[in-house]
């Protein structure tokens, strides 16, 4: 099992206090449904099942899907949950999921149609710098940034995780907005305009934006010429947008 679980990126959340903190970080209601990547032996499941009125948990692991415990609210599913089909009805993800595969399974959210929310417990390190904890932010949140607001949620530390991980963990939770902070007609220009400015041509969003743009159009912008695109805040970016792209 030790295989296994190195294999997978599995870490075990067993502690009841920290289960509760992320439920609560989550905002489930009754009666929502909720999809739960890497359920492992079910704590968590069983936690969102006594607040939500359905909850679809994922676990690719056979050995733990045999030994899940059935539960009137809970449908398990023995497979992998980046290859399942989103819910065509809103729905919310949370889940303790793998640190190895983040990235994808926040990816999979932002695509989902019908996604209300996400509420992901990863590395302390990936949530922070996701939700500019560091005074940065990268690509994946500044071109979502219209959609859905990113914040950090509570901290969990890693003795409370069987195997006991390197670091400690943070709830990083995903809400999509009412309304978009951009028309929906806009938002593909918008994330162009994004991966551009990422580029890093010249060192520096302006350098960057001036190659495109030209400096007379650039001037007026009132941003530093040394600043990395990474450390520009995402509703920096949506003025940008706003500035040159009209």
């Amino acid at each position: 099992m030790a295989r296994r679980r190195l294999t997978l990126s599995q870490n075990f959340l067993h502690h009841a206090p920290s289960i509760r903190t992320i439920v609560h970080a989550s905002g489930v209601r009754p009666g929502a449904l909720v999809v739960e990547p890497g359920a492992g032996e079910g704590h968590l499941s069983r936690a969102l099942a006594a607040t939500a009125g359905r909850v679809i948990a994922y676990e690719i692991d056979r050995t733990l899907a045999g030994r899940f415990p059935a539960h009137p609210r809970i449908r398990l599913v023995q497979g992998d949950f980046l290859r399942a089909t989103p819910p065509r009805e809103p729905f919310a993800v949370v889940g303790n999921i793998p640190y190895s595969r983040t990235t994808d399974i926040v990816r999979w959210c932002l695509a989902a149609p019908h996604l209300t929310s996400a509420t992901l417990l990863t590395q302390l390190e990936y949530a922070r710098k996701r939700t500019g904890d560091f005074g940065s932010w990268p690509l994946l949140t500044v071109r979502n940034w219209p959609r859905y607001a990113w914040r950090l949620g509570p901290r969990i530390h890693r003795r409370h995780f069987v195997p006991v991980p390197r670091t400690d963990s943070a709830v990083l939770h995903l809400d999509r907005r009412d309304r978009p902070l951009l028309p929906a007609a806009e938002l593909e220009a918008y994330g162009a305009f994004v991966d551009l400015g990422f580029t890093g041509r010249g060192g520096s969003l302006h350098a960057t934006l001036t190659h495109h743009y030209g400096r007379r159009r650039t001037r007026a912008l009132a941003l530093d010429r040394a600043l990395p695109c990474g450390r520009v805040p995402p509703e920096r970016w949506l003025r940008l947008y706003r500035e040159l792209a009209h």
